[in-house]
């Protein structure tokens, strides 16, 4: 299973020689971060699943902060980041509303965000505002529930595969 994740991720090297990382050489080159067993590959997993559901462009950082902060193998966790993309990102923003609705027990459903209209601009950002506040709540409920569950998730199957993986090889290895 190394083997193959090995040929995608950037090695120790790369980093080592990189101009711009330089200032965090001491941090970014811990052994940890680098090598990839099933305990640091599980939790680079449940890190990038966790740090893709964050807006913007501050999923890498915060999936790189996780692999620094639980020792984790920092490629994989921001590889795994990517399963957010402009493609994925608003069924996942649905999903996760959905489940704050479901949690926090709000009952109205949906709103339509106010339609825009430049006559009245200063009354549509007031509209504006207030129906943002309204889906934020369960938005944000349901965006740490759902990163949880994910991240929780991946963990574990990534245990399991990398666990059956072991078995698979191991027997073929004792047929041999």
């Amino acid at each position: 299973m190394r083997k193959h994740l090995k040929k995608y991720l950037p090695n120790h090297d790369a980093v080592h020689d990189n101009r711009w990382l330089r200032p965090f050489r001491n941090s970014l080159l811990h052994p940890r971060l680098w090598h990839l067993n099933r305990h640091s590959a599980a939790g680079a997993v449940a890190a990038g699943l966790f740090c893709g559901l964050i807006p913007g462009p501050l999923q890498m950082i915060g999936a790189a902060i996780c692999a620094l902060v639980f020792r984790v193998n920092l490629p994989l966790a921001l590889l795994v980041t990517l399963y957010t993309n402009p493609f994925t990102i608003v069924p996942l923003y649905v999903l996760a509303y959905q489940i704050g609705r479901l949690a926090t027990g709000d009952q109205t459903g949906f709103v339509d965000p106010p339609a825009f209209d430049m006559t009245r601009f200063v009354a549509w950002t007031e509209a504006m505002q207030t129906w943002m506040i309204g889906v934020g709540k369960p938005l944000g409920i349901g965006l740490v529930l759902l990163a949880i569950t994910l991240a929780v998730a991946g963990y574990v199957l990534t245990k399991a595969v990398w666990r059956l993986y072991l078995i698979r090889a191991w027997r073929q290895r004792k047929a041999r």
